[in-house]
């Protein structure tokens, strides 16, 4: 399952210690512009190293365009893409060759598949999350090709239970070699009424299955979410009043943009929930491939929340599931 989508498809490959990362997008309509600094720019919010708070690896993350594009436009065909890796510390996982670490995937894929690739988490290295931004670029130049003033935006709005100084609580708990979750708002804007494809392929179900393939999500809920749940209808639900340019809005937005699984025209917001990275430079109790109890230390080079990192990430992602469903919009009627 190494490809997300229905008609606008991304299919990513590559290992965080591999020769590089990379991706096909295919579904991607003919005609649109591909704005490479647009694409750039929107992986340098990811890329390591971007910021002081950040892991101290240091990745150009050069998107080199393969297939797909002639003279900067979408050709219709398959638009693949790689990422090279060009500064993996694979030594600094020599010791994690037998061993498991701690609320990582690393017994879990050796329980499936017999073996792992131990250098960074091999497949299951957010490392991975790169292509994704790639393709969340491309994704979002098609919205925008066909609806100017669509836009997408998340932020920070928790870390560790902090709301206000976010950055001092990352910055604190890096200093005290901790680790911190927290929590994403994402919010889409210029949306039109219509998308999403009930039963199965609601709108916020796409959004919930796209988000929770993010390493480190532990939880999402859309409009009112979970704090909907000690409210009384009466206060929840939205009112369909006249906009005053002949169309129908509502009065409140508790439904999150989306009612029924298809969109109802108002801003469509969710929120995801990330966990604390389980790397931790303190010496954690573990077992060894033979089942043996053993100590562990990790060195090499972490983050202390992916919170940071994970914007562009939820803002790629969101932008696949839309312009996914734009593309399966166009089927609905004759």
């Amino acid at each position: 399952m190494n490809t997300f989508g229905h008609l606008f498809r991304l299919t990513d490959f590559g290992e965080s210690h591999g020769a590089a990362i990379g991706g096909v997008v295919d579904g991607c309509p003919a005609g649109v512009t591909l704005d490479m600094d647009f694409i750039q720019a929107f992986v340098d919010r990811r890329r390591p190293g971007h910021s002081p708070l950040d892991t101290a690896r240091r990745e150009e993350d050069r998107v080199e365009i393969l297939s797909g594009v002639l003279d900067g436009v979408t050709t219709g065909t398959p638009i693949g893409f790689i990422i090279r890796n060009t500064n993996q510390h694979s030594s600094d996982y020599d010791k994690l060759k037998d061993t498991f670490r701690p609320s990582h995937a690393d017994y879990t894929y050796t329980q499936k598949y017999g073996l792992r690739d131990h250098r960074g988490g091999g497949r299951s290295s957010a490392r991975e999350t790169a292509v994704r931004v790639v393709g969340g670029a491309i994704a979002m130049l098609v919205l925008r090709q066909r609806f100017p003033s669509l836009t997408i935006q998340a932020e920070i709005t928790e870390a560790g239970g902090e709301r206000t100084q976010i950055d001092q609580a990352i910055l604190q708990a890096k200093q005290n070699g901790e680790t911190l979750g927290g929590i994403i708002r994402c919010q889409a804007s210029g949306v039109p009424v219509g998308w999403g494809e009930p039963v199965f392929g609601k709108l916020q179900a796409e959004l919930a299955y796209a988000m929770l393939s993010i390493n480190a999500a532990k939880g999402f809920d859309y409009g009112s979410g979970f704090d909907g749940a000690a409210a009384k209808g009466s206060e929840l639900n939205d009112a369909f009043i006249p906009d005053g340019n002949g169309d129908i809005t509502t009065r409140t937005n508790h439904s999150g943009g989306i009612q029924g699984g298809i969109s109802n025209g108002q801003d469509i917001y969710f929120r995801v929930v990330f966990k604390p990275i389980a790397t931790l430079p303190i010496e954690q109790d573990t077992v060894n491939r033979q089942g043996e109890a053993v100590k562990l230390r990790m060195g090499g080079r972490h983050d202390n929340t992916v919170l940071r990192r994970a914007l562009p990430v939820v803002e790629a992602m969101t932008a696949i599931v839309l312009a996914d469903a734009m593309l399966q919009h166009r089927s609905a009627r004759i």
